[in-house]
């Protein structure tokens, strides 16, 4: 009896050292969840501390469009010869914006007017087109960038900022002259603060209005 007490005994403290050895050679670690057979274990990132989570990576902003480009500069002075947002004249503006997209366009109105796949029907433009009208003289004087349906952003002289106006209101529908369609980048470069939102309803019918009143007076709409 007393033999069978000490086998025991000594089974049990080899148990423990067994237990022990395998607590100390740290070879199993302990999962947070099961992984697929063969899956290698992940590798978190220098200095993370063991077990806390890894933040996910911020999402890519998103792309700067022509559009977006041009709609951030609406409320800009009109400036005769302006080609910069201290102050744009029309043709000066859509320079401007399109250079933003790595696109160089002729500084003059009439110079614009040649380049680009040529648009002859009202119904076929699309938004980023460029759009001309025959304002104070006969031939393109006068060019802004569609942005949405019959919507368009340029910088004229009358009322003296960059806005937004409707194609089909009547005073520049009677003087819409064609159109170009340039092809640009996808995107802007990366210190664009092109940031604002498309035009509103209530914003292009105000803007519409102003024109007429314009027309109406004789203004010379354009440059």
């Amino acid at each position: 009896m007393q033999d069978c007490k000490n086998l025991s005994a000594a089974l049990i403290l080899a148990l423990a050292a067994m237990t022990s050895a395998c607590a100390s050679t740290g070879s199993v670690r302990p999962q947070p969840f099961p992984l697929p057979s063969g899956s290698p274990l992940p590798v978190p990132p220098s200095g993370a501390v063991p077990g806390a989570l890894v933040p996910a990576p911020p999402p890519s902003p998103p792309a700067v469009t022509l559009i977006d480009t041009a709609l951030s500069y609406r409320g800009t002075p009109y400036r005769n010869g302006g080609s910069d947002p201290k102050g744009f004249d029309c043709s000066g503006f859509t320079q401007w914006v399109f250079a933003r997209h790595g696109t160089a366009l002729p500084r003059e109105v009439e110079d614009q007017f040649k380049i680009g796949e040529k648009i002859t029907d009202i119904d076929d433009v699309k938004p980023g087109d460029l759009v001309f009208f025959h304002t104070v003289t006969r031939g393109a004087s006068h060019v802004g960038i569609l942005v949405a349906d019959d919507q368009f952003v340029h910088a004229p002289s009358s009322n003296g900022v960059v806005r937004v106006e409707s194609l089909n209101s009547s005073y520049w529908s009677q003087r819409f002259l064609g159109a170009r369609r340039v092809p640009v980048a996808a995107s802007a470069p990366p210190d664009s603060s092109a940031t604002r939102p498309r035009p509103s309803g209530a914003e292009s019918t105000a803007a519409a209005a102003a024109a007429g009143r314009s027309g109406a007076r004789g203004s010379r709409a354009g440059d």
